[in-house]
């Protein structure tokens, strides 16, 4: 993801993957299109950069559990379908496992092992005394009547009831699952396990509904946070926030989130897209109204037809179908990819027209496309770093539960604010130090922290 990765890897079995030996002892896979090879070839590099030590890089470079769970659930019509689960521990050096849980068609282990490892540097990166862990079922829970997803979810946590804990592994909500979702978990442990009579143990999850112990601000956090770093890295680009142009991939939470705060900061959201389509509006769209519209429909299509009521410089108009290669050519200051992982590839990185990336989803380029836009000279701020408040909120509400607290969302705010500011001022910091781009940057923050840690700790026995 550097200028070393392309200096480094010609004899690499995976184009724009640096081939580290750590990939032979261990038995990697050569398979460009794995998301897990390209995070943890990501992860050796920065460790190479900061000279961590072999047996931390080979601690890293694989979760320390994963596990698998098939599971039947009764569906509406009396029969039985059998699921499939994951939850991958990656690393508790820092802390409990922390990661959220994702509900879609496409759920794999290699990619929830990858998004494991992100959250141990994600956790890292920010100085959060948490471990990273990531999970999911394959299903598509927009195919489920909630009934279904309501059995879905209770069944896999019973599946998986001997491996986390409120104090081990805290899972957390992610793409397809919501607060309602972490509320049938959290009730099912608590009814299932030992700590079942003790409202501690409802902190086996974070992402609650307020009404049983969720935080103020958290669903909204990780949005909050990609707005928060992406002002803090404003300066150095001479770019001013009052009518920043912004293109946002994934109009979901995040998405949405990082919309609407910008919007009120003054930005301009003018070009959207989702699985339903693309739209443009020159003058920026109204986002609450879009939100609501997707919230209804299920996505962004047939918001064209709409007339709303406008807000600042928005006319109120619902904005125009253009194509795909409209959306990534369209010139903006600010990209936010919110999406799903790997969506920005090669062509779509040649096309896009910004200043600098920010991204809101896990891994939404691949290293190729990295490569390029590094070649290109587009900075991009890392998923590492640009969509960490979310977990960071979810570690301000297991504090709050395990202190019987309830914060204020204005209180929530400035703790995240200034959790990311430090985040990405030491990501500044080590690009300067190390001399290498934001992403690799981040990395070596968060890895120099591990490194550290183990220094301390040492490895039993």
């Amino acid at each position: 993801m550097s200028t070393a990765t392309t200096s480094q890897s010609a004899s690499s079995p995976v184009p724009g993957v640096r081939w580290d030996p750590v990939f032979d002892e261990l038995g990697f896979p050569d398979d460009p299109s794995n998301l897990y090879t390209q995070t943890v070839a990501t992860m050796l590099e920065g460790a190479e950069t900061v000279g961590l030590q072999h047996r931390v890089k080979i601690i890293l470079a694989q979760p320390k559990n994963e596990i698998m769970a098939h599971f039947p659930v009764r569906m509406d019509d009396g029969h039985h379908r059998l699921f499939k689960g994951y939850r991958v521990q990656h690393n508790n050096a820092l802390g409990p496992y922390k990661g959220g849980l994702r509900f879609h068609p496409n759920v794999h282990l290699d990619d929830v092992k990858s998004l494991a490892l992100m959250m141990t540097i994600k956790c890292s990166l920010v100085r959060l005394p948490l471990g990273g862990g990531k999970g999911g079922v394959k299903c598509d829970p927009h195919a489920l009547s909630e009934g279904e997803l309501q059995r879905v979810a209770r069944r896999f946590t019973v599946a998986i009831l001997n491996d986390i804990g409120p104090d081990y592994d805290i899972p957390a909500p992610d793409v397809g699952t919501n607060a309602q979702v972490m509320a049938w978990i959290a009730d099912t442990y608590q009814m299932s396990s030992n700590n079942r009579t003790s409202t501690d143990a409802m902190r086996v999850v974070t992402g609650k509904p307020v009404e049983i112990g969720g935080s103020l601000g958290r669903n909204k956090a990780t949005g909050q946070g990609v707005v928060d770093t992406l002002i803090e890295m404003l300066p150095a680009l001479d770019l001013p926030m009052n009518d920043l142009r912004v293109s946002v991939q994934g109009w979901g939470n995040v998405g949405s989130w990082a919309g609407r705060i910008l919007e009120k900061k003054g930005a301009k959201i003018v070009t959207v897209m989702d699985h339903s389509g693309v739209l443009y509006n020159e003058n920026g769209f109204d986002c609450d109204a879009l939100t609501e519209h997707c919230m209804e429909h299920g996505g962004i299509a047939g918001f064209e037809k709409q007339r709303t009521t406008g807000t600042g410089n928005n006319p109120g108009l619902g904005g125009e179908v253009v194509s795909l290669e409209d959306f990534y050519k369209t010139p903006v200051d600010v990209f936010i990819p919110a999406a799903l992982e790997q969506m920005v590839k090669v062509p779509e990185a040649e096309m896009i027209q910004c200043k600098i990336i920010v991204e809101g989803a896990n891994g939404p380029l691949t290293n190729e496309a990295d490569e390029v836009l590094e070649r290109r000279g587009i900075p991009v701020i890392p998923d590492i770093l640009a969509n960490a408040g979310g977990v960071t909120v979810s570690h301000f509400e297991w504090v709050q539960n395990k202190t019987n607290h309830m914060w204020t969302e204005e209180f929530v705010d400035a703790e995240l604010n200034r959790y990311m500011v430090m985040a990405a001022r030491r990501t500044l910091l080590a690009k300067q130090k190390f001399g290498v781009p934001l992403r690799k940057a981040a990395y070596c923050s968060a890895l120099d922290h591990i490194g550290d840690v183990y220094k301390v700790r040492g490895i039993f026995p």
